[in-house]
């Protein structure tokens, strides 16, 4: 049988790793052991992060409808189960944006609510 040589893969692979670990910090970016569970740790962190973004913008968003709302004496959840009740199909996101950048359209929203 002919030998198989695999330095080339073998670098690649090395390669790749050391390119997502630049700009770690003591060994984690230069030792290839340290550098592997450095790569696999980051990995879960940021996937498990992706999920966690979601709800932190979620808990933002109801902040921001809240200190709006206040401003007309109202509550957050009134306000809530109002424009359910309204049947106005805005989600928290939207609500906070308008509420940001356009007072006036909120104020109107709430107005219809009230």
């Amino acid at each position: 049988m002919p030998r198989v040589k695999r330095g080339v893969l073998h670098l690649k692979r090395r390669r790749g790793l050391m390119k997502r670990v630049k700009g770690f910090e003591a060994g984690r970016k230069n030792l290839i052991a340290l550098a592997q569970t450095a790569d696999t740790k980051a990995g879960a962190h940021a996937y498990r992060d992706r999920r966690v973004k979601k709800r932190t913008m979620r808990g933002l968003w109801q902040v921001r409808i809240n200190a709006a709302v206040r401003l007309f004496d109202l509550s957050y959840s009134k306000f809530m189960g109002a424009l359910k009740t309204k049947q106005i199909l805005l989600d928290r996101k939207v609500l906070s944006q308008i509420a940001d950048k356009e007072p006036k359209v909120f104020a109107k929203i709430v107005e219809f609510v009230k």
